[in-house]
């Protein structure tokens, strides 16, 4: 079931992506390793895609939400794993498998059509897309 609604969802995105970057270091777990630098890259990689998503938050509008979400769901599945991938569950797994937890989830519950900017009277609403932007990118 879809019930995160494209805007929640980039609101997310950003949020996610910094605390994927800060969290070896919020945490204390910033050792140097892949343990630091898997969620460092992944939410560097999840700020960018974000900015180049066709969404209400996106900047440059490259990639169609569906493959935003493709590419939250491959994230969140690597980071998830990555403890036991790159050997280093023994010393901190559970942000990597929380945070990866919580990528995997949003992608599955948000909705794939982003929704056009109306006003709460409904005007401006397109006809062919039911008020939702017409994915035409990748």
């Amino acid at each position: 079931m879809r019930f995160i609604s494209t805007k929640t969802h980039g609101v997310l995105d950003y949020l996610t992506g910094l605390l994927l970057i800060a969290a070896p270091w919020l945490l204390g777990f910033a050792e140097g390793g892949a343990e630091t630098w898997v969620p460092v890259i992944l939410g560097a990689g999840a700020l960018v895609y974000s900015l180049m998503t066709n969404y209400e938050l996106g900047a440059m509008k490259v990639f169609s939400m569906p493959m935003h979400l493709m590419l939250d769901l491959f994230s969140g599945i690597f980071l998830a794993a990555s403890p036991w991938i790159f050997g280093f569950a023994d010393r901190v797994y559970l942000p990597h498998l929380i945070l990866g937890i919580f990528e995997i989830g949003a992608s599955l519950m948000t909705d794939k059509v982003p929704y056009k900017g109306t006003s709460s009277m409904g005007h401006g609403m397109g006809h062919s897309t039911g008020g939702r932007m017409a994915d035409t990118r990748i």
